[in-house]
């Protein structure tokens, strides 16, 4: 029975697998069509990508495994792209490979193939190779590795379709080639008694390809031990590796994995110089004159703060029309609607000044967001975001951090829950526990409307200058959050970086599209979601207190909206506050704003009567002067960004940490707001 017709009763997996920046995204847009979903990884919180593409009229599953180098387990990531293949078994693993950097790409190749994998080899940006002068034949390469190699151009859709083909072959039957690296007489003596034994045990060696086994066993891989631990025969197994291992360090005089991994760069220098010739040299490239002036350890942090200055201009300039046409939309088409209806009074407002000022009031930011969102893909599939990373790691290093702490917190732009999760890539756990922590003080997108909001009522002429100068302040106390951590809590020294630029490429409109999407949709979710939960919650609670029901009336009238439960939540926290100036409105918007940032603004439009995206920044001119508007917005930067953020740091480093995070971010933009108030007044500011 071929492998196709098994997979009948089963659906067909196709797992993509490959180093960081190797166009792997864009080929599974390519491969599925754009079309896909997002669930987690079992047994974690880390999101598992996964889409669909047609093989011979049957639908077969797309998963898009982490961007690693190897599969040693070292980092979560590595863990989970392992488990993937090892349980979940894809009928085909499509291992892309970087053409401009073979040897560098081929150790993981190595390592899939040792698991005994079905592999189908991606070439992918063949062009940069050949621009830097490099040659490749395709054919050497396939018959050294015993696998499909497809050259290919991912973001023009080169060879794409020949891909596919392999792919579908591939699923038919192919046999899998069993690349077998010769360790040594010694060693691979070493890993025959280990298999020996390993045999005794029927059900594991089915399970797993057995040379691999052993080989990772010697290698003193934890994962494989405990999967090991549970077999029948595992004290036998256990023993045999012990002996092997003294025996094997003993003779070569040198720690065994080591060897082991020497042994495979070996084996890709030697593939890599066989299929790989300099045809002619390239003094100098364009992208080389580019990065001599962009990673500058001058000019780089000027050129950084600048880009992120234009993404910042380009989302409020161009997305104003859109943002006036929303606001129009909901602010007095609906709510004129709604207003001028038949409708009980009180569904009336519980309609027009509840669902539709609130969520109204946030999704006319909308348009800003999205066009913040397609910059930050542009620049991430140009090439810059790496770049970016490269150049702010010297100054992290300093700082106590590791720079691999970096991706994290450029991540947590978008979002602090995400941002957090992907600090278990980070091997070191002091590392791991300071980036988390510090993480939530990184300004995420849903902090952008309250800035734009305040913005629009005190800063307009600067709001680029002010909006920007949030994101700056929230990296600045990461970093000294950081340091302080490192010295008071988690003490040691901090991991080295290591990373590979990526060639710069021109961003593919689809794949851009399909990124800003993907983000967009988390805050489409939240504003459907639990933003609308929380705007009813605060209406009802405006027009609810103590004594009962109020009456709408106390959304027009502040003597009766004092009265309620929203009035009594913000009266009891005023005194405070006191010292930032702030009315108890402001206030009570910052209590329901720990469920989520966009909520303060909803909760603002509800309690201060503001219909629309015009309207609003009017009223809170009257209820702010600059300089405590601009503590507010300082305030609504440090303070827990949300509930599920609190839960993401619970889930990754337990309930004390999030404890932890809670406390210290209350405390800090408190001090900070108050300094703010402190430092103003005195300079003459107001």
């Amino acid at each position: 029975m071929s492998e196709l017709s098994k997979a009948k009763h089963n659906r067909i997996k196709i797992a993509l697998a490959g180093t960081p920046n190797v166009g792997k995204s864009v080929i599974f847009n390519n491969l599925t069509g754009g079309r896909a979903w997002v669930g987690n990884w079992p047994g974690t919180t880390v999101e598992k990508k996964v889409g669909k593409m047609r093989i011979d009229r049957q639908d077969a599953e797309v998963i898009d495994l982490p961007g690693i180098y190897s599969l040693t387990a070292y980092s979560l990531d590595e863990l989970i792209a392992r488990n993937a293949i090892i349980e979940e078994k894809p009928d085909v693993v499509v291992n892309i490979l970087n053409a401009s950097n073979i040897e560098r790409s081929l150790y993981l190749t190595i390592s899939l193939l040792e698991m005994g994998a079905n592999v189908v080899v991606a070439l992918n940006m063949i062009d940069i190779a050949r621009e830097r002068g490099y040659e490749i034949d395709v054919r050497k390469l396939r018959e050294l590795l015993g696998v499909p190699v497809v050259p290919t151009i991912a973001i023009k859709g080169v060879g794409i379709d020949e891909l596919k083909e392999e792919i579908k072959k591939a699923c038919r039957g192919r046999k899998t080639p069993e690349l077998i690296i010769n360790y040594g007489d010694e060693v691979e003596r070493e890993i025959e008694k280990i298999i020996s034994v390993l045999e005794k045990d029927p059900a594991l060696i089915k399970k797993y390809n057995k040379r691999w086994l052993a080989i990772k066993l010697l290698e003193k891989d934890e994962d494989v031990i405990e999967r090991v631990r549970k077999s029948q025969v595992a004290s036998m197994i256990l023993k045999q590796v012990e002996k092997s291992i003294k025996t094997l360090e003993e003779a070569l005089g040198r720690d065994i994995e080591e060897y082991i991994a020497e042994k495979r760069y070996e084996y890709a220098f030697r593939i890599s110089n066989e299929c790989v010739k300099v045809v002619r040299e390239v003094p100098q490239t364009p992208s080389d004159i580019i990065d001599f002036a962009i990673t500058h350890k001058v000019f780089g942090i000027p050129i950084i703060l600048s880009i992120l200055y234009m993404a910042f201009k380009f989302a409020f300039d161009v997305a104003t029309p859109l943002v006036d046409l929303i606001d129009w939309f909901f602010a007095a088409f609906l709510y004129d609607i709604v207003k001028s209806s038949t409708l009980p009074e009180v569904v009336k407002s519980f309609l027009a000044d509840g669902v539709i000022t609130g969520i109204g009031s946030i999704l006319v930011f909308l348009p800003n967001i999205v066009f913040l969102f397609i910059f930050i893909s542009l620049l991430e599939d140009l090439g810059y975001m790496a770049r970016a990373a490269f150049i702010i790691d010297k100054i992290m290093h300093r700082w106590g951090l590791t720079g691999k702490s970096i991706i994290p917190l450029i991540i947590g732009i978008g979002c602090n829950v995400p941002a957090i999760i992907a600090t278990r890539a980070i091997e070191d756990e002091n590392d791991r526990n300071v980036t988390a922590l510090v993480n939530p003080l990184v300004s995420c997108s849903a902090r952008l409307p309250v800035y734009l909001v305040i913005a629009a009522a005190f800063f307009v002429a600067y709001r680029g200058v002010v909006v920007l100068s949030m994101y700056l302040l929230g990296m600045l106390l990461a970093i000294m959050m950081a340091l302080l951590l490192r010295k008071c809590v988690f003490r040691g020294p901090s991991t080295g970086f290591i990373m590979e630029l990526p060639p710069y490429m021109t961003p593919l409109p689809k794949n851009v599209l399909i990124k800003t999407w993907e983000r967009t949709k988390r805050f489409l979710f939240k504003a459907g979601t639990v933003i609308l939960l929380a705007t009813v919650l605060v209406w009802a609670l405006s027009v609810t207190g103590p004594s009962g029901y109020i009456g709408t009336e106390a959304l027009e009238d502040p003597t009766l909206l004092e009265k309620s439960w929203v009035g009594v939540i913000g009266k009891t926290m005023q005194p405070l506050f006191y010292p930032m100036g702030w009315d108890w409105r402001a206030i009570a918007a910052l209590f329901f704003g720990f469920m989520a940032k966009e909520i303060v603004v909803s909760t603002m439009a509800v309690l201060y009567g503001a219909a629309g995206e015009e309207e609003l920044p009017k009223m809170l001119s009257m209820a702010f002067t600059p300089l405590s508007a601009y503590a507010y917005m300082a305030f609504v930067l440090i303070y827990v960004p949300c509930l599920a953020t609190l839960a993401a740091l619970r889930g990754e480093l337990g309930l004390k940490y999030a404890i932890l995070a809670l406390i210290y971010e209350i405390l800090l933009a408190y001090l900070v707001a108050l300094a703010i108030i402190c430092i103003g007044i005195p300079l003459g500011l107001k």
